[in-house]
């Protein structure tokens, strides 16, 4: 049978793994070897060269999963961010940024482009006209993120990739809020998908990484630099994301229903003043998630009433955890302010519409009555806390 034919719980389940030649074991072997044979071999293994039995399969899992020709692991996804905007990017290159990306990713090109002569602009929006409005004769690259990180924010990939092509430049999209089980960029026309594989590739919290998808030239492209910058994953930790994203699916499935059922709970709540989740009727761009995903994503984020403190919030919760990264089998919360868009300035939050109140959840696969009750409990507890003082 051909892989291509396989659906996405197959493919997660079969592709991408290393066959136990030897003992026959059912799930892949480890190796961790770090120096290999260099006579009579059909490949000069190395693991800086992403080339171990490990490394090499898990990119065929990414690759079939994105519907790429190929793929390639790193070390985090901000490795797989910085690879890839490199490689296609020199000094006197121009790239136009959307202008919500992940803090890190924003913070990466606006302090190191400058050291390497590297041209940048970030949108005022997200329509056609807001991107090509920012477009030079100089532009190679164009980047983007959707759903946006914390905002749940969707950019129109058709637009882009026609943008892209009629300029005759390189789409790039970080897709790891939507992950390829919700969203198959590719099919859009997007050149490269980007993915922190930390989340819901991983998704057990206990894994950080980095993937890239693509065709196999523009792989070879950012293979080439990345052999030289050295951002490899360990084969151990290769070995436990190929087990982890045997089951993305039934994760992700599960945590896309929860963040549904959530976000519609607490848009009618009476103590938050606003969801923001993509599958959401009144969301500004259900239109659009709806014609390019297959599912809304298991993460949303709100906003309380001005007169209840968010800290005080999230730390009546007792099931969520607050916790920094996302996407994980356990639900979390987090102040983007404080964590992942920490290093903006508060002009630049302003501008993003990222409010100081601003809570990110990441629904997990737990009952949803039990997330309800302890976010009712603490929606009690912080009521019950500011009414005493008053």
């Amino acid at each position: 049978m051909k892989s291509n034919n396989f659906g996405m719980n197959t493919l997660c389940t079969h592709t991408g793994g290393v066959k136990d030649e030897q003992f026959k074991g059912a799930v892949s072997p480890i190796y961790t070897a770090s120096s290999y044979a260099y006579e009579n071999v059909d490949v000069k293994r190395y693991p800086r060269y992403f080339n171990t039995p490990n490394q090499e399969a898990l990119a065929k899992k990414v690759a079939a999963l994105e519907k790429c020709e190929a793929g390639l692991i790193f070390g985090s996804g901000m490795a797989a961010v910085s690879h890839s905007l490199l490689t296609f990017l020199k000094t006197g290159d121009h790239v136009v940024v959307q202008k919500t990306i992940y803090g890190g990713a924003f913070n990466f090109i606006v302090e190191e482009f400058p050291k390497l002569g590297i041209e940048f602009d970030f949108t005022d929006g997200f329509s056609e006209q807001d991107f090509v409005a920012k477009m030079k004769t100089n532009t190679k690259v164009i980047y983007v993120e959707t759903p946006s990180n914390p905002l749940m924010l969707i950019t129109d990939l058709e637009m882009i990739s026609r943008i892209a092509k009629e300029k005759g430049i390189v789409s790039m999209i970080d897709n790891t809020f939507a992950s390829p089980i919700n969203q198959n960029p590719v099919d859009f026309g997007i050149d490269i998908m980007i993915h922190s594989a930390t989340k819901y590739m991983g998704g057990h919290s206990d894994i950080c990484a980095g993937a890239v998808a693509a065709s196999q030239e523009h792989i070879d492209r950012i293979w080439n630099l990345a052999k030289n910058y050295g951002g490899s994953l360990s084969d151990y930790t290769v070995w436990l994301l190929e087990r982890s994203m045997k089951t993305m699916v039934l994760r992700v499935k599960a945590q896309n229903r929860n963040a549904k059922k959530l976000a519609k709970w607490l848009d009618k709540h009476p103590l938050v003043d606003k969801v923001y989740y993509p599958g959401l009727k009144h969301h500004p761009d259900h239109e659009i998630a709806k014609r390019q995903m297959r599912g809304y994503t298991g993460m949303l984020s709100f906003e309380l009433i001005d007169s209840l403190d968010p800290d005080a919030f999230m730390e009546s919760l007792q099931l969520i955890k607050q916790s920094m990264s996302l996407a994980g089998v356990e639900s979390t919360i987090l102040s983007p302010v404080k964590t992942s868009h920490a290093l903006l300035s508060p002009e630049e939050r302003k501008r993003q519409g990222i409010a100081d109140g601003l809570l990110r959840f990441s629904l997990g696969i737990e009952d949803k009555k039990d997330l309800i009750s302890d976010l009712e409990q603490a929606f009690e507890a912080v009521a019950k806390k500011q009414l005493a003082t008053i």
